[in-house]
């Protein structure tokens, strides 16, 4: 073997050089030097981040294994960004006196599944891409049980890992249907042996699968509630958009890639599932009390919204579900990031807690209300604007009824979400949450956050040309 193929892998080698050493210090160092872990893991991070920012020529390696281009330079940075954001959202709970864990093992496991997105974009091969799954999905498990000595975390990994083992040994039915239909498990060659024969589309159905769960799309998406609301709140913010923002864009890569002569078939699996994700999400979110439950329904709605871009199937789909992905990501963790800290400083989870919210936390209130705002789709907040151009992606493609129900489902979303904001501001409360002071790591993700839910939206149009020329095909 050729050891220079390594050097095509440079996002993959830096982060497990950041791994290496974030695990060497934590087994190494004194008592006194895990203080400053946090501060380290986030320098490193960032420097990893920004190293690997700037895209390079177009490679291959390992036989056309590993496949690298410019365009997945972008989507990795936004994952990186948004794992940044969760490592410093993480701060309270991970110095919490309750918290009985070395801090090391949560950044080694999300950095591990981090390894895992970066194997399945940049896969050419399904044992490639069945690696990083698996890669990703396994270390999610133990995460989302990290909090070891409560019930409902114990449980949420219970159901995690359980779905998990399930929708991959479908997603590994259907890879060896594909190899058994075709004789080849690289995605060029078996894109030019796809014929459409029955056996290969149940291939193509079992296959997706996989997918399906990591997106939390119906009806693959009976975890999710339950393992949001147990999980540790950082985790689940990092669940609801790192972990779901990879598996969009492989899947999108996949379908246009692999089965572009199937595309008849897998647009009717995706119109349909995608009316079904967007209406019941957003009918069972109306009922939820829970915030934690309330933002899981919440992600399973966007989920169907980030469809419209993957069943449009171009490159205009591709720039919007990139930008749809960036600003759900600043939304999102705006949102959890408020939750987290109430939560760890309070215990307050439900959203009767949240009366009254404003007169004692001003800026906590204003920054769930900008996040929830985006959410929403209203303007002039980044969210209006990435729904604007998934709507016009499908739209392009003629899927107007399509669009008509997105619509009229984005009404009912913007009632629950506006529920949240009048218990903050207009419900009566006794007894509002007391006065606290959020640390340092918490406000500045926060201030970055809403800083992208406002900004994003005017950067709007330089990023759709942008994206536009990066992306063509």
């Amino acid at each position: 073997m050729d050891f220079t193929n390594f050097l095509h892998m440079k996002e993959e080698l830096s982060l497990i050089a950041v791994m290496v050493i974030l695990l060497l210090y934590d087994v190494f160092g004194s008592t006194r030097s895990q203080r400053h872990f946090q501060l380290i893991a986030c320098i490193l991070f960032g420097l990893h981040t920004i190293i690997n920012i700037l895209p390079h020529e177009a490679s291959e390696a390992f036989g056309g294994m590993y496949v690298y281009k410019p365009m997945l330079t972008i989507v990795k940075s936004i994952l990186n960004i948004g794992t940044l954001i969760v490592f410093m959202q993480a701060h309270t709970w991970l110095e919490s006196e309750k918290t009985v864990i070395r801090r090391g093992e949560f950044y080694f496991l999300t950095l591990s599944t981090l390894l895992g997105m970066y194997f399945m974009m940049s896969a050419g091969n399904f044992l490639l891409f069945f690696i990083g799954l698996e890669t990703a999905s396994i270390p999610m498990a133990a995460l989302a049980a990290f909090d070891k000595y409560k019930r409902k975390s114990a449980e949420a990994g219970a159901k995690y890992i359980l779905s998990a083992v399930f929708a991959s040994a479908l997603s590994l039915y259907g890879i060896s249907l594909i190899y058994g239909t075709t004789g080849t498990l690289y995605f060029d060659d078996v894109a030019s042996k796809v014929t459409g024969n029955p056996l290969q589309i149940m291939a193509f159905v079992f296959f997706v699968v996989g997918m399906f769960f990591k997106i939390s799309l119906v009806p693959f998406h009976l975890w999710t509630a339950d393992v949001y609301e147990g999980a540790p709140t950082s985790v689940t913010s990092y669940l609801s958009v790192i972990s779901k923002g990879s598996a969009v864009f492989v899947l999108m890569t996949l379908l246009m890639k692999v089965f572009p002569n199937i595309a008849t078939e897998w647009k009717a699996i995706l119109y349909g599932i995608t009316i079904v994700t967007i209406t019941i999400a957003n009918l069972f979110a109306i009922r939820q009390k829970n915030l934690k439950r309330f933002l899981a329904f919440s992600s399973i709605s966007q989920a169907g919204y980030i469809m419209l871009g993957v069943i449009s199937a171009n490159a205009l789909g591709m720039t919007s579900l990139v930008y749809y992905v960036l600003v759900y990501m600043a939304s999102n963790l705006g949102a959890f990031g408020v939750i987290s800290v109430i939560e760890q400083k309070t215990g307050k989870v439900m959203m009767d807690d949240y009366n009254g919210l404003y007169k004692t936390h001003p800026y906590l209130s204003m920054a769930m209300t900008f996040s929830l705002f985006s959410l929403a789709g209203i303007p002039p907040f980044a969210g209006f604007f990435s729904k604007f151009f998934i709507f016009a992606a499908a739209a392009s493609q003629g899927y107007y009824l399509l669009v008509l129900i997105a619509l009229l489902n984005t009404v009912i979303s913007l009632y629950y979400y506006l529920l949240v904001v009048k218990a903050m501001f207009i419900n009566p409360s006794d007894e509002p949450l007391a006065p606290f002071r959020s640390d340092n790591y918490t406000r500045i993700s926060l201030v970055v956050c809403i800083a992208g839910v406002l900004l994003l939206g005017i950067f709007s149009v330089i990023y759709q040309q942008i994206s536009l020329f990066s992306f063509g095909m």
